[in-house]
């Protein structure tokens, strides 16, 4: 999956955001005010996305495309190298879905309400 292609699904989170917090090289998409994936603009296709911390480390081991999380905290957080031909298009699709479920899940109730429509 390419860079593009990330962002592209990214966006397409409910309510998702796309922010410059630390400059325009690095594009940080939110909901509910929290990030659930960074990625650079320079069109690498490497996505950092959190991840509970028992299957990142089963995704570490099992995928060479996806590592600790750069400058991030490496117990919750992966970055995925989405063009790595390992990786299905399906995987990458999920790893972003679970990123977005594990942040969405730890909003307030009336922020996860409002993404849901019923705020």
């Amino acid at each position: 999956m390419d860079a593009k292609t990330v962002r592209a699904y990214c966006l397409s989170r409910r309510k998702a955001e796309e922010t410059f917090p630390f400059g325009p090289d690095t594009a940080v998409f939110k909901v509910g005010g929290k990030m659930f994936a960074l990625m650079g603009t320079d069109g690498s296709p490497h996505v950092s996305l959190k991840c509970n911390p028992d299957w990142a480390d089963t995704l570490r081991q099992s995928y060479a495309a996806i590592t600790p999380g750069y400058h991030l905290n490496k117990f919750h957080w992966n970055t995925v190298d989405a063009s790595d031909p390992d990786l299905s298009d399906d995987l990458v699709r999920e790893l972003i879905d679970h990123s977005y479920r594990l942040v969405v899940k730890g909003l307030t109730r009336k922020v996860r309400a409002e993404i849901d429509g019923d705020g």
